[in-house]
């Protein structure tokens, strides 16, 4: 036995519960100090955007900038649109964009998107700004997966999309030309595509 070494009197019960109890307390102080730190970087920027020329906020806290404008009516949750998108944090780092145009409907992304649509015509491209309550950390459906790291992250920042209105037309005709298309290919003998698998024409 080391000449060095001190006895412990041990330790009663009660006080490794105090020490559990603290560990946990410091635990959550911690990631509460991490969230307001997050918080309060997206209450800064927000507000320092908002503030720039051509910046306009909506009653939801959706901030936009038009880039490009277009004419004629914008998209309802009753429509199918395609765009082309670059989704980028706002030290302009890309995390998501398309590689081809997609066709979206307004009602089946997160909120901030699906609203950000509805405000473009055909042949517009505006930028848009998504605070956390309108991307990935809005309310989930009850039941939904847990979000992944990569999720995690992206709900706690504000997101920049880039979004090009190409064309948008009624889900109804959508789903009509779809049937047309698997009639034809099933009368031809071809195999039947996949719902969903055609895209919107570019044209109405």
């Amino acid at each position: 036995m080391s000449v060095t070494a001190v006895p412990l009197h041990p330790v009663k019960q009660r006080h490794i519960v105090w020490i559990w109890v603290g560990i946990a307390l410091a635990l959550l102080l911690a990631a509460g100090f991490a969230w307001a730190g997050t918080r309060s970087d997206v209450d800064s920027f927000l507000s320092g955007n908002a503030s720039r020329p051509g910046v306009m906020t909506t009653a939801s806290g959706l901030q936009y900038e038009v880039l490009a404008k277009g004419s004629g009516p914008t998209p309802t949750d009753a429509d199918v649109a395609l765009v082309n998108y670059v989704g980028k944090f706002t030290d302009g780092t890309v995390f998501d964009q398309s590689r081809q145009p997609m066709p979206m409907s307004p009602k089946s992304v997160v909120p901030g998107f699906g609203e950000a649509m509805k405000l473009m015509p055909k042949g517009s491209k505006y930028r848009f700004w998504l605070k956390p309550e309108l991307g990935y950390a809005a309310p989930r459906p009850e039941g939904a997966p847990p979000m992944s790291p990569e999720v995690e992250k992206l709900a706690k920042q504000v997101l920049v999309f880039d979004v090009e209105m190409i064309d948008f037309i009624p889900e109804t005709v959508l789903q009509q030309l779809q049937m047309q298309q698997m009639m034809q290919q099933q009368q031809q003998g071809g195999a039947t595509p996949p719902p969903g698998a055609m895209a919107p024409p570019a044209g109405r």
